[in-house]
Parts: C-alpha cells; sequence; structure tokens
C-alpha cells in the first residue's frame, strides 16, 4: 500500500511515469476508462476547494468509480471524533482517501491509521498533487522539465514546497524570491537543496525578485494570503508588494516565457489581468490538467490493491 503526502513519496522513475500516464489521460479524451471500476473515494476536505474537488469527483467518475465528499461540518476532524477514528472506520468502507488539512501532521495521522492509500490534498507543508499537475504543464510547453530555468516569486508555501522537490527530482533549476520573513520551510529547503545537487539540479532562494526572473523560462506565482492566515493579511500584503507578477518585472523573464499559477488568484495582489490574460499565461491549461495529473495517480495507487 503506498500513500501520496508529498512528491518525495514516489521515486523520480515513478513520477516520471506519472507524468507519461498523464499524457495518455489527457490525449485520450475517452470517458470510460474502468481503472477504478468498482472503486469508491472519499474526499475528506477540512477546508473547501473547487479545482482539488472537482478534479478528483471527476477523475473518479470517468476512471468508473464512485466518490463520497465529506467536508469539515460533516466530520469536525479532531473535534467530533479524532482522525484515528475517522482514518480508520473510513477504510473499512473506501478504497482511498484523499484528505485536504490545514495541518501537515494531520494527513500524516490519516496514513498513519487508514489501511488504504491516502492522498494529500493540500495540507499547510505541500500541496503535491497541484505539482504534478505544474511538472506536466511545463513538459507539455516545453517538452522537457530538465534543465529548464524556473523562477517562483512570492510566499514560500506548502505549494512551492512541493514545486521545488519536483524541480529538484526531475532536474530543473528553481530560483525562489521572496521577503526574508517569508522564505520556504528551513528543513524542507535543506532536503530540496541534497536532492537537486543529486539530480544535477540547482535550487537557491534570493530576496530580490528581479533576478530571480532574470533569464527564467517559467514564472511560478501563488496567493499571498492563503486559507487560514486571514490575521497576516495586511502584514502580508505590505511585505509582498515588490513581488507582483506584472508586465515591468517579466520584462527580465527569457524570451517564450510562460507564467503559471495554482489559483485562486487575486488579480491585483500576486499577478496583475493583463499578465494572467496575456499570451504567456498558461494558466487555464495548468488548472485543467490538474485532472489528467489525479487519474494517472489513483490509477498509480489503486492499481496495486
Amino acid at each position: 500500500m503506498r500513500h501520496f503526502l508529498t512528491l518525495t513519496d514516489v521515486t523520480e522513475a515513478e513520477l516520471r511515469a506519472l507524468l507519461s500516464e498523464t499524457a495518455r489521460y489527457k490525449r485520450s479524451r475517452v470517458y470510460h476508462h474502468q481503472a477504478l471500476a468498482g472503486r469508491t473515494v472519499a474526499l475528506v476536505f477540512q477546508k473547501p476547494s473547487m479545482r482539488t474537488r472537482v478534479a478528483f469527483e471527476v477523475a473518479v467518475l470517468q476512471l468508473g468509480g464512485s466518490v463520497i465528499y465529506l467536508g469539515q461540518d460533516d466530520i469536525q476532524l479532531g473535534q467530533r471524533e479524532p482522525i484515528k477514528d475517522v482514518a480508520r472506520v473510513l477504510s473499512r468502507y473506501v478504497d482511498a482517501i484523499v484528505a485536504r488539512t490545514f495541518a501537515h501532521s494531520d494527513a500524516e495521522a490519516f496514513a498513519q491509521y487508514a489501511t488504504c492509500p491516502v492522498i494529500n490534498g493540500l495540507s499547510d507543508a505541500a500541496h503535491p498533487c497541484q505539482a504534478l499537475a505544474d511538472l506536466f504543464t511545463m513538459h507539455e510547453q516545453f517538452g522537457r522539465v530538465k534543465g529548464l530555468r524556473v523562477a517562483y516569486v512570492g510566499d514560500g508555501n506548502n505549494v512551492l514546497h512541493s514545486l521545488a522537490e519536483g524541480c529538484a527530482m526531475l532536474g530543473a533549476h528553481l530560483t525562489v524570491a521572496t521577503p526574508p520573513a517569508y522564505r520556504p520551510d528551513a528543513t524542507i529547503w535543506k532536503r530540496v537543496s541534497r536532492m537537486a545537487a543529486s539530480h544535477g539540479a540547482t535550487v537557491q532562494w534570493m530576496p530580490d525578485p528581479t533576478r530571480a526572473i532574470n533569464g527564467a523560462q517559467v514564472i511560478y506565482t501563488d496567493v499571498w494570503v492563503s486559507m487560514g492566515q486571514e490575521a497576516q493579511r495586511r502584514a502580508k500584503l505590505k511585505a509582498f508588494r515588490p513581488y507582483q507578477l506584472n508586465m515591468q518585472l517579466l520584462k527580465h523573464a527569457a524570451k517564450g516565457y510562460r507564467v503559471m499559477h495554482c489559483l485562486p488568484a487575486h488579480r491585483g495582489e500576486e499577478i496583475t489581468d493583463d499578465v494572467m490574460e496575456g499570451k504567456h499565461s498558461v494558466v487555464i491549461d495548468q488548472a485543467e490538467n490538474r485532472l489528467h495529473a489525479q487519474k494517472a495517480l489513483l490509477a498509480f495507487l489503486l492499481k496495486r490493491r
């Protein structure tokens, strides 16, 4: 049995195979695959979502399975009953659990007690399902990931952590620009740096977004204020103002660059409307690719059971 809590829960070879399967599912556009026939997947979400929820629900249905959604009001994780009880009971009913939690430790608790595969649909430390779609989008746009120059400008958050893992595993060169107070997690960053070195990749942090974006082929950003951080909104908006993706900043990118954003986007904050809607934006393609990547992941984890 395999869980998928971070991108490093798969090997480099398995990651490449997942991207190949993602491409196959996207090419086929056929909705009667039966990879999940007779299987049921539970979506257990502490926080709301459009893309993660819809991508997984549609993926399961198009692969011949069934899905049940359980929001925070349905279960009240850690309040009404402990995660270890929820995980063990749900494992008797379903074939896989997609857990979208605030704390990464909650996702780990699901994996510890569940007797079916657990997929991290987002936690405060990682968003590996998003990273699968991101890596596939890069490959789709450039025909490769290895050797690409990727710049991430914004908050050192869960999306960045998983993106950094993927770039390190597949040999892309990642430069990150965040305010000094909002750097990526130090423990994760050290691990990613070692991984990058072993794969011929580089990862570096700097506070200057102009330097970070210089010559980059992929420019990525995310919201500055994530769910659960509302109390930090005023301070973060002030700190991140120089890190907005706008046409002036993007003048420093490589010719033929692509702009990525995991959505939802706060236009006028981390990214301007003209960049979102510009010819270099692949944001909507990136969002679509969540569906195909989730199909590949579900088939990979459940074919073993």
